[in-house]
């Protein structure tokens, strides 16, 4: 069982690691991918019953997201990993979060198979939160009113999701990927409540940023999209520090080796080795979008003027 706890919160990977319990639970279903304003709506309301209830918070989600399963290498890019996204939600104060294998045998479930194994048998369900628009099982017969025409057999209740709105949008994943698109860091940070960044530990790679003179920390982002592209000024959170660097988000057209997009960074004025550490990249500006340069030597100066505007970017926003 891969499991994560901070105190009595817990994540599980897939129903057969759930212990058979009397305890019944308050839950909610869905991606929830970046955790934004809109999914902490809907996370205090699963609080909140919980708490009404003396029962425990649950947040179920899935691993690959469906729409990754059915769309592919077209599915949108992803705002955050799935670690982190576990992360999010026990830090945000669930109890548990379940995560379940999106794959065929999932798929194939009805929607009354799934209601009775995955909510009723699985999660011991009394109290179910999810949107008026979740639709569910192999034939299409789940929604929202079959929830809650189960849940009266079944003894466990069903509630719609609260809907936020910012600045008469509704929050969404979407609309955040829309803003990275379109480089307003400040517009995703209004939707996330933060601001946006990428996770993950630094890898070997082949050395070609230390032989052009500016050494990068590489992050593997496993996935033939990110939410965004380019190059950009960013702050790196390294343990406790928080350093000033120059990032790369693409497939490196110049070198030509990609397929899959990864993150690249230079720290300014640091020297040491970042291997094998996890550190967080948050975006802060975008310089420019990634180019593919005819020489090695186009791409060095074309990386030097990118720090330098980057330095200047910083210098100005810290006055």
């Amino acid at each position: 069982m891969l499991a994560v706890k901070r105190g009595k919160m817990s994540f599980i990977r897939g129903l057969h690691n759930l212990h058979a319990s009397d305890q019944e639970s308050v839950v909610t279903i869905g991606s929830f991918d970046g955790v934004h304003l809109g999914h902490q709506a809907i996370l205090q309301q699963v609080k909140n019953k919980a708490a009404a209830l003396n029962l425990p918070s649950v947040v179920m989600v899935f691993e690959p997201q469906p729409q990754e399963y059915f769309s592919g290498e077209k599915a949108p890019a992803r705002l955050m990993r799935l670690r982190e996204k576990i992360e999010a939600l026990i830090d945000f104060g669930i109890d548990q979060v379940v995560c379940l294998h999106f794959n065929q045998a999932l798929r194939s479930l009805t929607a009354q198979q799934f209601v009775d194994q995955v909510l009723v048998k699985g999660l011991r369900t009394r109290y179910l939160i999810v949107g008026d628009d979740f639709r569910f099982g192999c034939d299409r017969s789940g929604d929202f009113q079959m929830l809650k025409r189960s849940g009266a057999k079944a003894n466990f209740e069903v509630q719609d999701t609260e809907t936020l709105e910012v600045d008469g949008q509704r929050v969404s994943s979407t609309l955040v990927r829309k803003f990275l698109r379109q480089s307003d860091f400040a517009g995703a940070q209004d939707l996330l409540g933060r601001p946006f960044s990428i996770q993950g530990r630094v890898v070997y790679g082949q050395q070609l940023g230390t032989e052009l003179g500016f050494p990068t920390a590489n992050v593997q982002l496993h996935r033939y999209s990110a939410p965004l592209s380019g190059v950009f000024a960013v702050l790196v959170n390294v343990g406790e520090e928080v350093l000033q660097g120059a990032a790369n988000v693409g497939i490196r057209p110049t070198v030509g080796d990609l397929v899959k997009p990864i993150l690249e960074v230079h720290l300014l004025d640091f020297e040491g080795k970042l291997y094998g550490q996890r550190i967080e990249v948050e975006f802060r500006h975008k310089i420019r979008d990634e180019k593919k340069f005819t020489t090695l030597d186009d791409l060095v100066e074309n990386i030097r003027r990118d720090v330098n505007n980057i330095r200047a970017w910083f210098d100005q926003a810290n006055k």
